[in-house]
């Protein structure tokens, strides 16, 4: 079962879960216009899968989707990701998984992304844990692929309504939100875990340069969340933790200094390949500052308290997953969905709810978490034009 498969101004008015963030307005190719991105393709894990997961291994199951999609919808939620906000923002359609062989419409992009992906190319027993057969080395060898057959089937004069054409592909989106499987994973062994993390960020810059090699020219990247703040694990720590074990807002220290470490080397990281890659237009989203942000501020927000999880039954010897039954004293327990999940942070103990998502988009959109500090609608550019 996936556990950690999930995974970015300063003052906005919040938008409600039921209502679109206003769409991105399209313009000429000048620094200072908004960009027209035809698609967008991303990868990731469960933070922005759209049903990936879902079609290739297990699909989600009622009560998953239940507030905008009204049935399972192959997302990790109760309604709509990230990178959901990010396609209507763009006034674009939200992306059809890879995978998906049923229904898909690939004219505006295509998502990569599958629950419980990594960076680095899982082990046998990783995949016992609910890791995904498609780490980001995979899902970049899809996109080559799928690339490279969009240009055959385009030529060959095949029904073009769904699938891209072969020139715009430059000019999309390619979004990233990867990474935190890998640390999960290694979370038993702080230092051992800590030692690996150049090797995985070498690993990440290399699948990059891989993009930029095909045409890919421009990436957002999102880098991971708080970690320590899941509540799925917070409501496991010992009552009364040991001294110093959480911080002040109740997240698992050791864990969030893991993470912050790993960001800071993918920004480094971001930065070199800023000046490497000489055409590619690179955004670095702090994804880590708007969760924290929010779990921090989650009454003012709100929201009730941040560890609250809303689908699924967790507690002292307890653990029934969101959707799941089982059985507990001879008495079968259904983990259902709670009576508001609007109000909720969590949905499941590790994915955020429908209106958390719409919280933490509309703080990243207009660029005030960013690295340059540029509006998604104008990442097509390179920081030295602006």
């Amino acid at each position: 079962m996936e556990l950690f498969g999930i995974v970015i101004v300063l003052s906005v008015i919040l938008v409600p879960s039921n209502v679109l963030i206003a769409k991105g307005q399209k313009g000429s190719d000048s620094p200072s216009s908004p960009c027209n991105y035809p698609a967008i393709y991303n990868f990731g894990d469960s933070n922005s899968d759209t049903g990936g997961t879902s079609v290739a291994l297990f699909p989600r199951v009622a009560p998953y989707g239940e507030t905008y999609f009204h049935r399972p919808a192959g997302r990790a939620t109760d309604g709509r990701l990230i990178i959901d906000f990010i396609a209507d923002h763009l006034g674009l359609p939200f992306l059809s998984p890879y995978l998906d062989s049923l229904g898909s419409n690939f004219r505006h992009g295509a998502n990569f992304a599958t629950g419980g992906a990594m960076i680095h190319r899982p082990t046998a027993s990783w995949f016992q844990t609910g890791s995904s057969p498609f780490p980001l080395e995979i899902q970049v060898e899809q996109y080559i692929q799928f690339k490279e057959r969009t240009a055959y089937f385009y030529a060959q004069g095949c029904e073009k309504s769904r699938i891209p054409r072969p020139e715009e592909f430059s000019k999309a989106l390619h979004t990233f939100d990867i990474g935190q499987n890998d640390l999960a994973s290694g979370f038993g062994s702080n230092e051992a875990l800590r030692a690996r993390l150049p090797h995985i960020i070498s690993l990440y810059a290399e699948q990059l340069r891989g993009m930029y090699e095909v045409g890919a020219r421009v990436f957002w990247i999102h880098n991971i969340g708080p970690l320590g703040c899941l509540p799925l694990s917070v409501i496991k720590v010992e009552n009364p933790p040991p001294p110093g074990y959480l911080d002040e807002h109740g997240c698992i220290k050791s864990r969030n200094d893991i993470v912050k470490e790993f960001n800071k080397h993918l920004k480094e990281t971001v930065v070199q390949l800023r000046a490497e890659l000489s055409e590619a237009a690179i955004t670095f989203v702090d994804i880590y500052s708007v969760k924290y942000r929010l779990i921090s501020n989650a009454k003012k927000e709100g929201f009730e308290e941040p560890f609250k999880i809303c689908c699924g039954i967790h507690g002292t010897g307890i653990d029934v997953g969101c959707g799941n039954t089982t059985i507990i004293n001879g008495a079968q327990v259904y983990g259902g969905s709670c009576a508001k999940p609007s109000a909720v942070i969590s949905w499941d103990g590790v994915h955020f709810t429908d209106r958390a998502n719409t919280w933490i988009a509309t703080h990243i959109l207009d660029g005030s978490f960013s690295d340059p500090p540029i509006p998604i609608t104008r990442a097509c550019h390179r920081h030295s034009q602006i």
